[in-house]
């Protein structure tokens, strides 16, 4: 089996870049708007194909009959990701964000309405027909399908990736921190023991591990990274942990060996928006399992891919090929 399929969430982003956050009952300035993909059943699918053509990639989900279904179609076919494997809800709306995304840092916060990807459940993949080496199921805690109660596995996710590795598919999987520590804990933790690679973000991995990976002013707390991922590494995951914070990357490997990569160091006025900037972190992550890379090696391309990522004001129009995501290296060096 060749190539690699990224299964889950499909939104379409409508990102708006505005001058500040408003008190309430205030005004804050709208200066663009402009209409992307999202979710990481686009936006790592498409990093990953960007960044390396010759892997086949096939996008798995559900949007609705609508336009913003065939919108979302539409670009991931134009970036050649097979799109066979997206269907169609009727009666249900394409999934959908309004991202709105501070100028002048970056920084986005999401109002999102999950749309069709409530829906989206095991019997929307063919899965004894599915021809991939590696599978991405994401996000988890957030397919309201996907993670309804099983008597045998705990969550219906559970038992899909379980069936995905029993066809000899290598699994991985990311998780969206919208809910409290408890109920993603509920949510996530039966999955993980039929997980080959876990791919997080620290605020994720410290809510599943049940550490604060940062202290009262913010400021990330280097040396609990460690054994948060050790934590999520004894709840069952074969291979890697993964976590990727703003400041660095690290994780754990099969072996338990500890590893640890800083973000680059990007100039001022570089970052034009943080839109999918964690599913960039991801493609790059997979891509690099796919080639048979190091962990140190698929950290660092992690970081650069997810450097790329921030050059953009939506989630995939400032990703690259491999050559040039690897000379952003060259260019800035890291933290």
């Amino acid at each position: 089996m060749e190539g690699i399929a990224v299964a889950g969430t499909l939104v379409v982003d409508t990102i708006k870049m505005i001058d500040g956050y408003p008190e309430k009952g205030m005004i804050a300035e709208i200066s663009r708007i402009s209409r992307g993909i999202g979710g990481c059943a686009a936006n790592t699918a498409c990093g990953v194909k960007l960044l390396d053509p010759a892997i086949p990639v096939k996008s798995l989900g559900l949007v609705g009959d609508d336009d913003n279904g065939a919108f979302v179609i539409e670009q991931l076919s134009g970036h050649g990701i097979d799109a066979s494997g997206i269907q169609k809800a009727a009666g249900a709306a394409t999934s959908f964000s309004d991202v709105m995304t501070i100028e002048s840092t970056g920084e986005r916060t999401f109002f999102h309405d999950r749309g069709a990807c409530r829906l989206f459940s095991p019997e929307h993949v063919e899965l004894e027909t599915l021809d991939a080496r590696l599978l991405l199921l994401g996000y988890g805690a957030l397919l309201d399908s996907m993670d309804l109660p099983d008597e045998t596995y705990g969550t219906v996710m559970a038992r899909f990736l379980h069936d995905v590795k029993e066809r000899g598919i290598l699994t991985a999987m990311d998780v969206a921190s919208t809910r409290g520590a408890e109920r993603m804990k509920q949510l996530v933790l039966p999955c993980l023991k039929y997980t080959d690679y876990l791919i997080v973000n620290e605020v994720e991995g410290g809510m599943l591990a049940g550490i604060e990976p940062r202290d009262a002013d913010g400021s990330l707390e280097k040396e609990r990274l460690p054994e948060i991922c050790r934590i999520l590494k004894k709840f069952g995951v074969a291979k890697w942990v993964v976590i990727h914070a703003p400041e660095l990357g690290c994780a754990v490997n099969e072996d338990g060996e500890y590893f640890e990569e800083p973000s680059l160091t990007l100039p001022k006025g570089y970052i034009v928006g943080a839109v999918g900037a964690g599913d960039a972190f991801c493609a790059g992550v997979l891509y690099s399992i796919y080639r048979g890379l190091s962990v140190k090696e698929a950290l660092r391309m992690g970081a650069a891919t997810a450097a790329a990522n921030l050059s953009a004001g939506d989630a995939i129009g400032g990703l690259r090929s491999v050559s040039e995501t690897r000379k952003l290296y060259e260019a800035y060096g890291v933290k």
